[in-house]
């Protein structure tokens, strides 16, 4: 019901849509990022930090601080947060909120079912896993040999289930399987969390296409990148593809055939938005370009806050603050590596 979601809104998402314009006014700025990246010492940051919202999960940290420590503080206030507004809100809200985390139980399904295969701790691999991906039998993937075996023992609990349908097969889990599995979930999540935010329609279902577009797109680049040079055939990089986005369909049948990044760039730049992204690297540069899509991602999700009355406020805030503590972890292990001159090569302003 477009147009009209002043009328009702606020009875059931009134207070928690506060509640994250309020945490979203306390991420840090730009001088807070100047001042961080002038620090000597992680105890340092950890002194600046207090002055924060993060202060209270610092403050009583001893010395000497790991960044590991930093990281992980900081990613506990983000799921406090989160595990707040969860326990707050009505459906449909709270479906998108449960959305909102199924990227990082792929993410951490894939990190067990990689690490068990390099023979790594089960302990050690859990600890290392995302908290808001976490899911009671997530420990017992370690058993699993294949993606059947990994479905029928452990997967078919979770809300990734419905995602599994597509990449069920018989072969042994290997580094490249793993790979494929985890993108063939996120295109299974995608679609589905797209079709459900069409679903709520309104001003929710105008905002979050034009995010979960720009997020569907930056995956078929990085898939593209990552499988030149592989034996992955064009068929198999097709269907890796999201079915919705600005580079749906044309795009993707030219991405498909690209053998090198200038070819990559060919494709990009016949499409405006994206276009701005490339000219900014030189032939042949890649590594620049992760931070190029970082950039453009939070300038939308910042937009996404000029709109009243919908539920992208509850992705673009989640996101940003997963982007602060990305900027956080890098300024820290560029510090404690005393690597000062390359802090700000990957830092994402976020105002």
């Amino acid at each position: 019901m477009y147009g009209f979601e002043a009328l009702t809104f606020n009875i059931h998402g009134g207070y928690l849509e506060a509640i994250v314009r309020g945490h979203r006014s306390g991420l840090l700025t730009a001088a807070d990022y100047n001042n961080l990246c002038q620090c000597e010492t992680l105890d340092d940051i950890k002194m600046h930090l207090t002055a924060t919202e993060y202060g209270p999960y610092l403050q009583n940290e001893p010395s000497p601080l790991h960044t590991t420590t930093i990281v992980e503080k900081c990613t506990l206030k983000l799921v406090d947060e989160y595990k707040h507004m969860l326990c707050q809100a009505t459906e449909p809200l709270s479906i998108f909120l449960e959305y909102c985390t199924y990227g990082h139980m792929i993410d951490n399904v894939v990190l067990i079912v990689t690490g068990t295969l390099h023979e790594r701790d089960v302990q050690e691999l859990l600890e290392k896993c995302h908290p808001l991906g976490m899911f009671d039998s997530i420990a017992t993937l370690a058993v699993a040999q294949n993606m059947r075996e990994l479905y029928r023992l452990v997967l078919v609990d979770t809300p990734l289930a419905p995602y599994f349908s597509e990449c069920i097969t018989s072969e042994d889990l290997d580094d490249m399987n793993i790979e494929i599995m985890r993108n063939t979930l996120y295109k299974a999540y995608l679609e589905d969390f797209y079709r459900f935010c069409q679903k709520l329609g309104g001003a929710t279902a105008e905002i979050m296409s034009d995010l979960l577009a720009f997020e569907a797109d930056r995956r078929a680049v990085n898939i593209t990148i990552n499988s030149i040079g592989t034996e992955l055939t064009r068929d198999d990089r097709r269907k890796l593809y999201s079915n919705f986005g600005l580079l749906y369909p044309y795009g993707h049948e030219e991405l498909a055939v690209c053998e090198d990044l200038d070819q990559v760039r060919g494709v990009m730049e016949k499409y405006p938005p994206y276009q701005s992204i490339f000219s900014r690297l030189s032939y042949g540069e890649s590594q620049l370009l992760d931070k190029a899509f970082y950039e453009e991602e939070v300038k939308r999700l910042c937009l996404s806050f000029e709109q009243q009355f919908h539920y992208a406020v509850f992705f673009a805030y989640m996101r940003l603050r997963e982007q602060e503590i990305r900027n956080l972890m890098w300024i820290s292990e560029c510090v404690a590596q005393n690597q000062k001159s390359r802090v700000h090569d990957s830092v994402v302003f976020i105002f």
